[in-house]
C-alpha cells in the first residue's frame, strides 16, 4: 500500500519495525532512521529479506532541514515519530514541508522544562489543514489506547461519561535494582514532577507521589498505585463532552520509589545544567548513562502489565460502570519481536495508527488526538496485532474523592 519513515532505533521503534515487517500488505517500504545508524542497521539484517523492503539512514531529528532531506530521498507516505518527544516539532516542521502525514506516541515537551502539554501540538492545527495532512497524536498506549479505549466506551457503552480513572500496572521484575522501563530521562522527569487530575472543568495539582490507592488489577493482583499527570487527560478532558473529573494511575513498587527518592535528594534527577569538568551537563543526562538501556531489559524481564479504563456514567438514564483493558505478558513480547512489553503496547498502537492513516480510515487534515476519530477499526486491529483487550461491567472502583483524603506511601 505504501511507505513508512519511522523515526527512532529504540526499544519502541524496534517494535514498531517488527510490526510494520509484519503488516506487509500495507508497508511495503520502510525506512529506519536515527542519529546511530548502526542501530538501524542491526534492524535490517534482523529483518530483512521478506516482503517489506528495508532501508536506514543517518539523520538528526533536531534538525529539521536533514529530516526534510531523508523525507524527500525516501517519499515516504507517513512519517512515524518514535524518537524523543523534544524532537516532536522539527520533525511536523518536516512533514508540513514535505506533504506528508505524521504520527507520534508521545507529546512534545522542552529539554529545559518538564511540561507536558499538548499546546505546542495543537498550535499546527490550522497548518496541517491547510496542507491537507494528518497528525495523529499520541497513538502509542497511555497515550493511545487509553483514548481509543474512552472512544469506544462512549461509543457503545454510554450516553453520558462522567468519570474515567486510567490505571498503568506493570507488574514486570527485570532483576536490577533500579531501572526505567523506557527512556530514564523522560521517565523520570514525568514521575518527579507534580500530580495533577481535572475535575469540573479545573486542574488540581497534587505533589509528587502524593496520592495513593491500592487495587487489585485482574491477573496481576493488588498493586500500590499513584496519581500521576500523564498528557492523555488533557486531551480527553477536552474531547469527552460530560466529563466530570479524568485520572491516571500507575503502580511503583517501594524499591523504585526508595532508589528514585534517594536520586532526587542528591540531585541525580534534576534538568538544570551543572558545570563538571569543565562542561555543563544535566545530571539526569549522566544518570542516563549509567543506568540500563531499556531496550536491554527484554531478556531479563517476566511477569504481565495491565493498562486500562475505569468508566462510570450514565446508560439509558441508569449509572452504568464499565472497565476495558489490556494485559501483556512481557516473556511472550520478548519471543515474538525481542522486547519487553512496555516497549511492545507503544510500538504495536504507533504501528497501527500509522495504518489507519495511510488506509485513509483515520485520514483527515488537521492535528487529531487518537479518541477524535472512529474507535472500532482500531480496537479490531488491537485483537489482530497483539494488543487483545478485555472488558468487565462488574469492576472494582476507586474512590472518586481524593481531594481532602489523605493518602500516603
Amino acid at each position: 500500500m505504501g511507505k513508512a519513515l519511522i523515526i527512532g532505533a529504540g526499544g519502541v521503534a524496534s517494535v514498531v519495525v517488527h510490526k510494520c515487517v509484519q503488516n506487509s500488505d500495507v508497508f511495503e517500504e520502510i525506512c529506519i532512521a536515527s542519529r546511530t545508524v548502526s542501530k538501524c542497521d542491526a534492524l535490517k539484517e534482523k529483518l530483512d529479506g521478506g516482503k517489506t523492503k528495508i532501508h536506514t539512514a543517518q539523520v538528526d531529528a533536531d534538525n529539521t532541514d536533514e529530516v526534510i532531506e531523508l523525507i524527500k530521498a525516501f517519499g515516504p507516505d507517513v512519517v512515524i515519530n518514535v524518537a524523543l518527544p523534544y524532537q516532536d516539532l522539527t520533525i511536523m516542521d518536516a512533514c508540513l514541508a514535505t506533504g506528508v502525514h505524521y504520527v507520534d506516541t508521545a507529546n512534545y515537551e522542552p529539554p529545559e522544562t518538564a511540561k507536558f502539554e499538548y499546546k505546542w501540538q495543537w498550535a499546527y492545527k490550522e497548518k496541517f489543514e491547510k496542507a491537507g495532512l494528518t497528525a495523529l497524536l499520541g497513538s502509542g498506549f497511555d497515550p493511545g489506547v487509553t483514548g481509543v479505549f474512552t472512544a469506544h466506551a462512549q461509543k457503545h457503552e454510554f450516553d453520558e461519561i462522567h468519570y474515567i480513572d486510567i490505571v498503568d500496572a506493570n507488574a514486570g521484575d527485570h532483576g536490577y535494582h533500579f531501572a526505567t522501563n523506557f527512556n530514564p530521562e523522560i521517565n523520570i522527569r514525568e514521575i518527579t514532577a507534580n500530580g495533577r487530575y481535572w475535575k469540573e472543568g479545573e486542574w488540581i495539582e497534587t505533589a509528587p507521589l502524593e496520592k495513593k490507592e491500592v487495587y487489585n488489577l485482574p491477573e496481576i493482583g493488588p498493586k500500590d498505585i499513584y496519581l500521576l499527570y500523564h498528557e492523555e487527560l488533557e486531551s480527553i478532558a477536552k474531547n469527552i463532552k460530560g466529563l466530570k473529573q479524568i485520572r491516571f494511575w500507575m503502580t511503583f513498587s517501594e524499591k523504585y520509589l526508595t532508589h528514585l527518592k534517594v536520586l532526587e535528594n542528591v540531585g541525580m534527577t534534576s534538568i538544570e545544567p551543572i558545570e563538571f569538568e569543565g562542561q555543563m551537563i544535566q545530571p539526569i543526562h549522566f544518570l542516563k548513562a549509567v543506568l540500563p538501556d531499556p531496550a536491554s531489559l527484554g531478556p531479563r524481564t517476566k511477569g504481565k502489565t495491565n493498562i486500562g479504563c475505569i468508566i462510570r456514567g450514565l446508560k439509558d438514564g441508569k449509572e452504568k460502570t464499565y472497565y476495558v483493558y489490556n494485559i501483556c505478558d512481557h516473556e511472550e513480547c520478548y519471543n515474538e519481536v525481542g522486547s519487553q512489553a512496555i516497549s511492545y503496547t507503544t510500538g504495536v498502537p504507533a504501528m497501527i495508527g500509522a495504518m489507519l492513516v495511510m488506509n485513509g480510515q483515520w485520514q483527515k487534515p488537521g492535528v487529531w488526538n487518537v479518541e477524535e476519530f472512529d474507535p472500532d477499526p482500531f480496537m479490531d486491529a488491537l485483537n489482530k496485532w497483539g494488543l487483545p483487550w478485555q472488558e468487565s461491567h462488574n469492576p472494582e472502583l476507586l474512590d472518586l474523592n481524593v481531594d481532602n483524603k489523605e493518602l500516603s506511601r
